[in-house]
């Protein structure tokens, strides 16, 4: 059976995925439209940089936001003197690395919907009067709301799964830091397989029905583009 430290983990998990993907979803549309619309020089270079979790090894991300969290440093120093609390170790620090390691997989969805999403109907918009943000709620994101969607299921998941990048900033503290890929791991490392087993098939189950989900609300916007 699971622990009360299992399901402390469970629910630590899960806030940090919700508040990971609620901070995802703001952030993100401005700098995937962006991306998409700019022919700013250095943007090849800024789209590479948000892309990088994707093939950074988790560690190595770790590790410099764990360097740049110590309050030795600027980042880490200026939150030890704003709050009197450090960030590495920290549920905040967790936040702030979820948001940095899952942020390709809500941003890359976005941008490729507003790059495919038709001219016309941003040129009727205008003519219509709209400004930039009328455009954006009344036009653009009522079509695009299915990408919207899968993003936001992809960022938390994403952050449901994290291992190394919460290993390295938050350590395990049990009640803290410790999240449930950390709780399975410490399962395993003390031969525990039956709470291992059910900590797996319980991440195998939400991802899996996850991505049944995504792949039928993909499938239902093509057929909504064939037949339109």
């Amino acid at each position: 059976m699971l622990t009360e430290l299992d399901y402390s983990a469970i629910i630590l998990t899960f806030k940090l995925a919700g508040l990971t993907t609620l901070i995802l979803l703001i952030i993100s549309p401005p700098l995937a439209w962006w991306l998409a619309r700019s022919r700013f020089v250095l943007r090849p270079f800024i789209e590479a940089l948000v892309a990088l979790p994707l093939v950074l090894p988790p560690t190595v991300l770790g590790f410099y936001l764990l360097i740049s969290f110590s309050p030795d440093n600027f980042i880490g120093g200026f939150w030890l003197s704003l709050t009197g609390d450090t960030l590495a170790f920290s549920f905040v620090g967790l936040l702030i690395a979820s948001v940095i390691y899952s942020l390709p997989f809500v941003v890359q969805p976005l941008q490729s919907a507003f790059v495919n999403l038709d001219k016309d109907y941003l040129e009727v918009a205008a003519t219509l009067g709209f400004n930039p943000i009328e455009t954006f709620y009344k036009v653009v994101f009522p079509m695009v709301l299915p990408s919207f969607i899968i993003a936001g299921a992809l960022g938390f998941a994403h952050t449901v799964g994290e291992f190394g990048v919460v290993l390295m900033i938050g350590g395990n503290i049990p009640g803290e830091t410790q999240l449930l890929s950390i709780a399975l791991f410490d399962h395993v490392e003390t031969l525990q397989y039956q709470q291992a087993h059910l900590l797996s098939f319980g991440l195998l189950a939400f991802s899996m029905t996850l991505l049944v989900l995504i792949y039928g609300v993909l499938k239902k916007r093509q057929q909504r583009m064939i037949h339109a």
